[in-house]
């Protein structure tokens, strides 16, 4: 399948980043998706992608590593020849929900956190630049948060990161044009990544207020996130620089 367009999606294996492959390869492209510790899932995407007539690769790479993030570009040139997407998924976190106790937090955290959801993207847009120069629809997509908008979310250090990712968003679509680049800023996705953040109980029990208080009165599902991924990939093309709040209006709430 030499001709259809190619995209990169890291922490690809589960989540918002398997809902985007399968969505992408439903429409006609192939997809390389990323994974540090789930290899065994990214494989099982492979095959549902597969099934869907996409061709797809699974590479575990941690982006924080940029040799990793190299090697992930190389690999998926070497097989299609090209690169016309590039989704940055692939985060993390440490769960400080008060964000009072600033003794939950240490220097390693941030670093850490930074070098997954900040430094990570950066690697791997800097790895494939040369190859979406080359596409006739280039365009980068960062996976951010409304924790980046409002302050909020799972910790400190996590709504850091992302207020830092919404603003290289902003820097990247300015200077790396024709490539667009935009983000996407969830508010909470219902899911087992949350679930096990959270527990049980207090997952259950923010969903429920979610549902009761945002505007439409719902938490978004990763396809539907993926719905806000696929228009700025393939629908919206004159669109850079843009943060995109996909979160039932939960913004708006005090």
């Amino acid at each position: 399948m030499p001709n259809r367009p190619v995209a990169i999606i890291t922490g690809g294996s589960r989540g918002v980043g398997e809902a985007t492959a399968k969505l992408l390869s439903s429409k006609g492209w192939n997809v390389t998706i990323t994974c540090t510790s789930t290899i065994i899932d990214a494989h099982q995407v492979v095959k549902e992608c597969e099934k869907l007539g996409a061709e797809a690769l699974a590479i575990k790479a941690d982006v924080s590593d940029d040799a990793a993030c190299r090697k992930t570009i190389q690999e998926t040139v070497s097989k299609w020849g090209r690169i016309d997407s590039l989704v940055n998924n692939a985060g993390t976190t440490k769960f400080v929900f008060n964000h009072a106790d600033l003794d939950g937090l240490d220097a390693e955290d941030f670093l850490h956190i930074y070098r997954v959801n900040v430094v990570g993207p950066f690697q791997m847009v800097r790895a494939c630049k040369e190859y979406l120069l080359k596409s006739d629809n280039p365009s980068v997509v960062n996976i951010s948060s409304i924790a980046g908008i409002k302050g909020i979310g799972s910790s400190m250090a996590y709504a850091s990161s992302k207020g830092a990712l919404n603003t290289m968003t902003k820097s990247m679509a300015r200077s790396l044009g024709p490539i667009r680049v935009n983000a996407v800023c969830p508010g909470f996705i219902q899911g087992d990544w949350l679930r096990k953040g959270l527990g049980d109980d207090l997952y259950n029990a923010s969903l429920k207020n979610i549902e009761a208080n945002t505007p439409l009165s719902l938490a978004v599902t990763p396809e539907q996130v993926a719905d806000g991924i696929y228009n700025f990939i393939d629908i919206s093309k004159t669109v850079t620089g843009e943060i995109f709040l996909v979160d039932g209006g939960y913004h708006l709430t005090i």
